[in-house]
């Protein structure tokens, strides 16, 4: 099925500066990043995946899949999930449309923070794609304003109501 790239994208710029009372704030604990990029994700999604520990869900704080909120548990569920629920690729960041994921590295070594793409002026670059996120809560915030060592887009290519 399509991924709803509008209901991830209103639903981004409804919470990136304040948090929806459904989920946890991760805020103090690790960063909230990811966790909002997950609900953004399912609100353009509509479909988890209940898989234990290599799924992405959330029930509770202490009731979800470690994909829901860790950066590169994220990026790994969307590049390889055969399953229920999204899937994605990394492709070239000109190919950035609303309703895909930015991931920056700060240390050049691994991935810290998750971007929601909310949209493009023209030809994808740096200095165009706005952004929205938690932890350093923004919106419309484009992606050559942070301090990053390099980045990779995480592209959303649909949704599986079921596993392949």
């Amino acid at each position: 099925m399509e991924y709803n790239r509008e209901a991830a994208v209103d639903y981004a710029r409804e919470w990136a500066l304040s948090r929806n009372p459904a989920y946890y704030d991760f805020e103090k604990i690790g960063g909230d990043c990811t966790n909002f990029a997950s609900q953004v994700l399912y609100a353009g999604a509509g479909v988890m995946n209940f898989t234990r520990h290599y799924g992405w869900y959330y029930i509770s704080l202490n009731d979800r899949a470690p994909a829901w909120t860790s950066v590169e548990y994220f990026a790994r569920f969307l590049t390889t999930n055969e399953g229920a629920g999204p899937y994605g690729s990394f492709i070239p960041l000109y190919n950035a449309l609303p309703g895909d994921f930015i991931q920056l590295s700060f240390d050049g070594i691994g991935y810290q923070h998750t971007l929601v793409v909310l949209e493009s002026n023209g030809l994808p670059t740096p200095d165009n794609i706005l952004t929205a996120s938690h932890t350093y809560d923004s919106i419309d915030r484009a992606v050559d304003t942070y301090d990053y060592v390099r980045l990779r887009l995480i592209h959303i290519e649909g949704v599986r109501e079921r596993g392949l």
